[in-house]
């Protein structure tokens, strides 16, 4: 049975359009998929490019309907928002059935280990942070996901922000002095925080470009300055929490149980991150196995699409190879 996989963060969408036997037959990339910033109605339209140019791409003129459509989709973080996004992917008629998930379920199934069972965690730290869990049974651990509203803290995101406030004070005298007040404004070619605040605050630098002060962050943290140390080994005790809770939810504690870890931040690899997680993981919860997930996104969607129609472990593989 044939699958439609989306696969749509906030930068970026994937669309594979996959075939009975697991083969892709075409591809598409669009753009990030924000339905609170445009509203439903113009997310999923633009979606709806990404999905006509995974047709083209498979040699079709016009949309063809798939037996089921897997969507993974940023922003569907509550289970009302869930419905509402099924329901409007529903009404295009791309496909029979339509399973609608948040993105990080996408994570958590293309990092799962081959011929394992759909039993795990994964938490993603990209731009934002998040994490989800699920079992053999169908059930699932999540978390709301929307920011400091929800206790959420961290991400891409939310360390620039940190770092920012911690530089900020520490140029003007009412904070611990740090090396992010000299290397945040530099990596814009600016004098100092004063110069950077203003620039952020007229928007002669984009608000979007905040997110580029993450690396920055981790650089400073690995030359040794106390400050931003404290923010990353912050961030280590942030991901692994929501691991242990999700985990402790679904009864897993007690087994061996991968927890995938994904998203920019956590993919690459930053060792004091990277060990942060692994020590504080063996530590609360000795039987999670931490895997970092190399596996495009795209891929845990049509795996949970194919899931769904009952494709065998063959067919599974057979798309698993192409993403490789």
């Amino acid at each position: 049975m044939s699958v439609l996989a989306i696969d749509a963060g906030n930068s970026k969408t994937d669309v594979a359009l996959i075939g009975p036997d697991g083969t892709v037959l075409g591809t598409a990339r669009g753009g990030g998929f924000r339905p609170p910033a445009v509203g439903v109605t113009a997310a999923v339209n633009d979606l709806a490019q990404a999905v006509e140019a995974a047709w083209e791409d498979a040699g079709h003129t016009g949309p063809v309907a798939v037996d089921h459509v897997s969507a993974c989709l940023a922003n569907a973080d509550l289970p009302v928002e869930e419905r509402e996004l099924a329901e409007a992917l529903t009404a295009r008629g791309w496909g029979g059935t339509v399973q609608v998930y948040n993105d990080t379920f996408a994570i958590l199934r293309a990092g799962l280990p081959r011929g394992a069972e759909p039993r795990g965690v994964a938490v993603v730290c990209g731009a934002g942070i998040n994490c989800v869990g699920m079992t053999p049974d169908g059930r699932t651990a999540r978390f709301p996901a929307i920011g400091k509203l929800s206790g959420d803290w961290g991400g891409g995101g939310g360390l620039a922000e940190e770092a920012l406030w911690f530089a900020a004070r520490a140029e003007d005298g009412r904070g611990e002095p740090t090396a992010l007040a000299r290397a945040l404004p530099g990596h814009f070619q600016l004098p100092s925080m004063y110069a950077l605040i203003e620039a952020l605050h007229l928007k002669r630098v984009p608000a979007a470009r905040r997110h580029e002060l993450a690396p920055v962050l981790f650089e400073v943290a690995a030359a040794g300055d106390r400050v931003a140390r404290a923010l990353v080994d912050r961030q280590a005790e942030e991901i692994v929490a929501l691991a242990v809770v999700a985990l402790d939810r679904l009864g897993l504690l007690d087994e061996e149980t991968p927890v995938l870890l994904g998203g920019s931040v956590l993919a690459a690899r930053h060792p004091q991150l990277d060990d942060g997680v692994r020590e504080l993981l063996a530590a609360r919860a000795p039987k999670a196995v931490p895997l970092v997930v190399a596996e495009s996104p795209v891929l845990g969607a049509g795996l949970l699409g194919l899931d769904v129609v009952g494709a065998g472990e063959e067919v599974l593989e057979r798309l698993r190879r192409q993403y490789v």
